[in-house]
């Protein structure tokens, strides 16, 4: 067999043979790969030529060709990239947050993050705010109260205000003298 009876042709993705061709999604990125490391190990070419036909480089070539060596094609498929974990907000992490909040309700989420730091775990501020958000453990802030004016208060029932220095009627069976007019 030569090196141009079976060939990935990357314009029309897909996989070109002398009978036809066998068209490939560009977002199927298992089958690229699986097809790039056919071309690579069947075919007598060159890797990193190969491997750039692809998009990749030679070093992640090799990374694959191990990948799927020792777990077939589902070693293929393109996993989740980052940490896969909460590496910082661990659970002991957490547990500090929430103690130093429930010691200290008015400390900021700073004074919290910065007392952390200080026990050598390493949290950042965000990490801190994320904490007390998911556990919905802020801070209460209170609406501001009016201020009474205490020059003139209005009687509750009557909505009247008593001016300054106005005398009061006393009441009834009191024994006091009522004032004329009032």
């Amino acid at each position: 067999m030569s090196a141009t009876t079976l060939q990935f042709d990357p314009k029309t993705q897909g996989l070109v043979g002398p009978a036809g061709t066998l068209p490939i999604r560009a977002s199927d990125l298992q089958a690229h790969r699986f097809l790039m490391l056919v071309e690579g190990e069947c075919l007598e070419a060159n890797i990193a030529t190969i491997a750039d036909k692809y998009g990749y480089c030679r070093q992640r070539y090799y990374q694959l060709l191990e990948d799927f060596k020792e777990g077939g094609l589902v070693a293929l498929l393109p996993h989740k990239t980052g940490p896969k974990s909460n590496y910082r907000r661990t659970d002991e992490v957490t547990r500090q947050v929430l103690r130093h909040r429930f010691l200290d309700p008015d400390a900021s989420a700073e004074v919290i993050a910065q007392k952390i730091r200080q026990t050598q775990f390493q949290i950042s501020l965000r990490s801190v705010q994320c904490i007390i958000a998911d556990y919905g453990i802020q801070k209460k802030t209170l609406p501001p109260r009016p201020q009474k004016s205490t020059a003139t208060t209005a009687h509750p029932t009557r909505g009247k205000a008593n001016p300054p220095g106005a005398r009061r009627r006393p009441k009834s069976g009191t024994g006091g003298a009522t004032t004329p007019g009032g």
